[in-house]
């Protein structure tokens, strides 16, 4: 097949990239070349902007199309519009953050998705979930049965730049006390950015329509078992204390952002953790060994600065000072 991917040099975009040269497909990537441009010189790139400079992709056709930088219903609609009849078989990335409430476990698709009173805005900060929503519309009203709508969870693996799973990665890797949040059976989801590519180029190339959840794994993951295979993986790992949602909350700590893959029972979002994923591993998604995430995680993050700050995870002062405070609070 000829894929044109819109991005493809970042995170997802290059596991994407990858699958298709392995599955034997002729790749094009369409970018404005800022993130890692000479990545795939193998490959034809086109160089343009999605807002307003689509000229690369004047007068060409595809077999498919892969969208995954679409967060704004202006933007998408123009790429939408462009490539309406010359791709067969359209692909959005979206989002499971579409769903307007968390506070139901197990949601599937069809659950409702937010809206925006102002339909204008593009503040992606402030709603982001709201406007992939729109998006999705934006692509399903003009493709219709050619279009699959993908919703992953938190995306993890090599190449992550969110760090929300390599922080405690390589904190664990660290060694030492590890404070670790909540409740030893707290479920938590996420899906390797490498089991999503495979999983949307074999839906591509059967040009699969619908919309899917897609995280992962299928069996239900707790925190402990999480923390159990951080500690089997890494040599030497350090040691969990395991630290009330009472006392984090007392302290301020950031749900989400100090200690990534937290979300306490208070907010009541018990849906963001528990998607439904039936649909997309009926149609053959799978979720490779945890172990083997952490450990292909921790080798790409060995090939990064040591001493840098990581876009998420509390800081070594911050974890250390939680710890004493809380050891003084357990003990009274």
């Amino acid at each position: 097949m000829r894929i044109l991917i819109l991005g493809g040099t970042a995170f997802l975009g290059r596991h994407l990239v990858d699958v298709a040269l392995t599955n034997g497909h002729e790749v094009t990537l369409f970018n404005r070349g800022q993130t890692n441009p000479e990545l795939y010189s193998n490959v034809e790139n086109l160089r343009g902007d999605r807002d307003g400079n689509l000229d690369a992709l004047r007068g060409r056709n595809w077999d498919a199309v892969i969208d995954t930088s679409g967060y704004v219903s202006r933007i998408v609609r123009q790429s939408v519009e462009m490539l309406k009849d010359a791709v067969i078989h359209y692909t959005f990335v979206s989002s499971i953050s579409v769903y307007v409430d968390f506070s139901q476990a197990g949601m599937d698709e069809d659950a409702p998705v937010g809206t925006l009173e102002d339909e204008t805005t593009e503040n992606v900060a402030e709603h982001y979930g709201a406007l992939k929503a729109q998006c999705e519309r934006e692509v399903q009203s003009t493709f219709g049965d050619r279009a699959l709508v993908v919703r992953p969870g938190l995306i993890v693996g090599p190449h992550d730049p969110t760090d929300r799973f390599t922080s405690w990665v390589r904190r664990f890797g660290q060694g030492g006390e590890v404070l670790v949040p909540g409740r030893r059976d707290y479920p938590i989801q996420f899906i390797d950015g490498r089991d999503l590519a495979e999983w949307i180029i074999q839906m591509v190339e059967h040009k699969m329509s619908g919309v899917y959840n897609a995280t992962g794994p299928e069996k239900v993951l707790t925190m402990e078992d999480f923390i159990e295979n951080l500690r089997d993986a890494i040599p030497s790992a350090g040691s969990a204390m395991w630290v009330s949602e009472v006392f984090l909350q007392s302290q301020g700590v950031k749900e989400w952002a100090e200690l990534p893959l937290w979300i306490s029972d208070k907010t009541g979002w018990p849906g963001f953790t528990t998607v439904n994923v039936k649909r997309a591993i009926a149609q053959g998604l799978t979720c490779r060994p945890l172990l083997e995430t952490v450990r292909d995680t921790l080798r790409w993050d060995q090939t990064r600065p040591q001493d840098s700050n990581l876009k998420a995870g509390l800081s070594h002062e911050r974890e250390l000072d939680l710890l004493r405070t809380w050891k003084a609070w357990d003990a009274r």
